[in-house]
């Protein structure tokens, strides 16, 4: 991890009390989670999304896990396109229902939800053809626990989807992210939410590892081909990596 000496942290951003601390701030927030993510995205999460579920080369009549699914985004776009089994599962139970609610309105039928831990995942070994996570990975309380648990479930051939929020590797466009991350940001979602989750999400992104650090978990964990990409001049990144056939 590479972090400004300066830096320093509200937060704990790791272990069991980093995970407490998620599930209740999710709990929160879910009822202005969407509409947050809307307005301090300028819209643009949805493109991040797209991209992320296109670069996951997803086939008909496979089984999808989203992990740390929080409202169901993911899982619902990827339903359009695709003939799927779909499971999505969250630390947060409000987050989970504010997920049934949206299937619901929207007649979105055949979906498990399942409250759970992305380290000890309730699934058997060998079961899901693809495992997504989508800014969620950042906000787990031991990385490597997770990976090795997103690996036991990968069926043989299985694809890993991380999309993360990350450090611009641009100068001028990390300067203008850095201001609107840590100045702006917190602002508008105080007058929203919980004025602290919107002062840990910037937080978060200073102190998550490095993307060769990421890619080197993975590849730690067993998994083969580890890959990334970058969107947006490095804002949001997309990681993949496969299961051993």
């Amino acid at each position: 991890m590479s972090l400004d000496k300066n830096i320093k942290s509200q937060f704990k951003h790791s272990g069991d009390e980093k995970k407490q601390f998620v599930e209740k701030m999710f709990d929160d927030i879910s009822p202005n989670y969407d509409f947050l993510n809307r307005l301090l995205s300028f819209g643009i999460d949805i493109y991040w999304r797209k991209q992320f579920i296109k670069s996951l080369n997803i086939q008909n009549q496979c089984t999808l896990l989203d992990v740390a699914c929080g409202t169901g985004d993911i899982g619902f776009s990827i339903l359009k396109k695709y003939n799927i089994r779909l499971i999505n599962i969250d630390i947060s139970s409000k987050m989970l229902e504010q997920a049934e609610k949206k299937a619901q309105n929207n007649n979105i039928s055949g979906i498990k939800f399942i409250k759970g831990d992305a380290e000890k995942l309730p699934l058997e070994d060998n079961s899901v053809d693809y495992l997504s996570i989508a800014y969620g990975f950042r906000n787990i309380g031991h990385y490597d626990i997770a990976l090795k648990e997103f690996y036991r479930v990968l069926k043989p051939g299985g694809t890993l989807g991380i999309l993360e929020f990350t450090k611009p590797r641009v100068k001028i466009a990390g300067s203008i992210f850095n201001f609107y991350f840590h100045n702006v940001i917190p602002k508008i979602g105080s007058l929203f939410s919980r004025t602290d989750a919107y002062q840990y999400l910037p937080e978060s992104v200073d102190f998550f590892p490095t993307r060769k650090s990421i890619c080197d978990k993975i590849e730690n964990s067993g998994f083969q081909k580890t890959l990334f990409s970058d969107l947006t001049f490095g804002i949001s990144t997309i990681f993949l990596a496969y299961k051993d056939a």
